[in-house]
Formats: C-alpha cells, sequence, structure tokens
C-alpha cells in the first residue's frame, strides 16, 4: 500500500510521516507540498502538492492507495474549494481512501465559526467523495504555548478570554500517532473521532508551564472583546480575530468535549504530567 501524506512540509504532516516510519512496515510513504524542498529532510518521496492546482495535485497522487488530507490554513471561503480539488483529484487518481484532519469548535456565535464552518462543510465533501473515509477532529495544538513561554514568563502571565473554560490540547505527535492508525486500520472506515487528551484550563496550562520552565505564570481573564482586539493589533484583522474567536470558544464549552482518541490510537493519549516532564529530558 502506498500511502500520501500532503502538507508534508508542516508540523502535523511531517510528524505524521515520521509517525508512519515508526509505525509501519511494508507500506510506502510519500509527502505532498506545496514547497517539495521544504520536505526534503523527511527521507522519503515528496511530490508538488499545492490544493489550488487541481490536475498537479492528480499526477502527484498517481499510484496511491489511501490520503491524509491535511486541512488547509487558507481563508474559509477558499479552503472548501481546495479541499474539493485534492478529493476530486484524489478520485481520479485511484486512491481508495481518505482520512482529513478537521478540527473542533464552535460551529456558531464566534469569530472562529466560519473557520469551523468550512472544515464542516469538507467533511460533509469528504462523507460524498466515493472514497473510504475517516475523520479526525483535532483538539488545540500546545506547542504554540510552550513556543510563548519565555513570553508568559516575561510578563508573568497568560492573559485571554477563554475564562474558566476547559480545553482539548493535543500534541503533533499523539496526533500522529492516532492518524498513522486511521490511515492503516480499516475498522476506523466510515467513523469521526475527537481527537484531543484531558481537557484543562488555562489555570492548570498555567500551573503545568511554571512547574516545567521555573516560572511564576498565572493566569488572567480578560473580557472577549478587548481579547480580540489586542490579538487584532498584534497579529492583524483576519488571524486576531480567529485567535480570538477559538479562546471564546472555549470560555463557552466548545472545547470541551469527550474524547475517542484512545480508540482512534490504539493507546491512551498521554497525560499532561507526562508531556511537560518529557520536556525538562
Amino acid at each position: 500500500m502506498t500511502i500520501a501524506v500532503t502538507a508534508a512540509s508542516g508540523k502535523l504532516g511531517g510528524e505524521v510521516v515520521r509517525a508512519l516510519q515508526r509505525k509501519i512496515t511494508g507500506q510506502t510513504v510519500i509527502g505532498l507540498a506545496r514547497t517539495v524542498e521544504r520536505a526534503g529532510g523527511l527521507g522519503i518521496d515528496v511530490r508538488p502538492g499545492d490544493y489550488d492546482d487541481r490536475s498537479q495535485l492528480e499526477t502527484s497522487l498517481e499510484g496511491v492507495d489511501t490520503l491524509l488530507l491535511v486541512s488547509g490554513m487558507a481563508r474559509p471561503e477558499d479552503r472548501v474549494q481546495q479541499h474539493l480539488n485534492v478529493l476530486s483529484a484524489a478520485s481520479a487518481a485511484g486512491v481508495t481512501k481518505v482520512v482529513y484532519t478537521s478540527i473542533q469548535g464552535a460551529e456558531e456565535g464566534t469569530a472562529f465559526s466560519p473557520i469551523v464552518g468550512s472544515n464542516r462543510s469538507t467533511e460533509r465533501d469528504v462523507r460524498e467523495s466515493g472514497l473510504d473515509w475517516v475523520i479526525g477532529r483535532n483538539g488545540i495544538y500546545i506547542e504554540p504555548d510552550i513556543e510563548y513561554v519565555d513570553s508568559y514568563a516575561a510578563s508573568g502571565e497568560i492573559a485571554n478570554c477563554a475564562a474558566n473554560g476547559r480545553c482539548g490540547y493535543t500534541t503533533y505527535r499523539d496526533l500522529a500517532d492516532a492518524y498513522a492508525s486511521l490511515l492503516t486500520d480499516e475498522r476506523h472506515n466510515g467513523k469521526t473521532y475527537n481527537l484531543h487528551g484531558e481537557a484543562i484550563t488555562q489555570t492548570q496550562l498555567a500551573s503545568y508551564l511554571s512547574q516545567t520552565f521555573e516560572a511564576d505564570i498565572s493566569f488572567r481573564s480578560m473580557p472577549v472583546d478587548d481579547y480580540r482586539a489586542q490579538r487584532v493589533d498584534e497579529l492583524g484583522e483576519f488571524i486576531g480575530t480567529v485567535i480570538g474567536g477559538i479562546y471564546e470558544g472555549i470560555r463557552n464549552g466548545a472545547m470541551d468535549n469527550p474524547s475517542d482518541y484512545q480508540v482512534a490510537a490504539g493507546r491512551p493519549h498521554r497525560t499532561w504530567p507526562e508531556y511537560f516532564e518529557s520536556l525538562q529530558n
């Protein structure tokens, strides 16, 4: 069997490639990337994979049996068609199974909801593609908070609008192990899974960061409008508004869902004490 992973130059796509290399024998793994050179260190065949170029995608997917479609990063109005390009190219190239990396989040009422809606639209397209399919709905990646820890430590706080809401965080590596299973085990076909670890509050996150990095970090809750305005000032209108919407969704409980991780991956998600301990080794 030949498995293709889109967005192989990205953090999740690259980690899935490595998980497949660790766990799977007798399979061929290839990558697709918009910029092929950026995925050169994976040690696999990497082919062009521009979501806007359907004919290129069809050529690159020749000989592929199973495809991981990593959700794109374009604006919601563009990404649905991009994903359709991948699905139609996959069908034309003879791919028989697609696994899609979707997201959790509030489907209405926040600035993040249009992006969630675009992912739900692609989920429908995946189900109607005529291919065998599996859908994973990812929790929030915890790694950006790790990368930002110096800023948290300098200010002494995590400040956002999540209030006391619990968030089902996950990691690239834990997700990669789950997707390696979903790609290779037909028992998951036709299923949709929430993929995340134990849901925690921002106060708990601040405590883990403080203990791990020997810092004094607390959590300060902000009004939704104030946090959104702060993010827009720093990151620009589109990204800032989206980030504000994510944390508003956490505040409203949209990221506190039952997890199907163990069923999907065949093992428990790492606990947060385990994960944070691993950062010290």
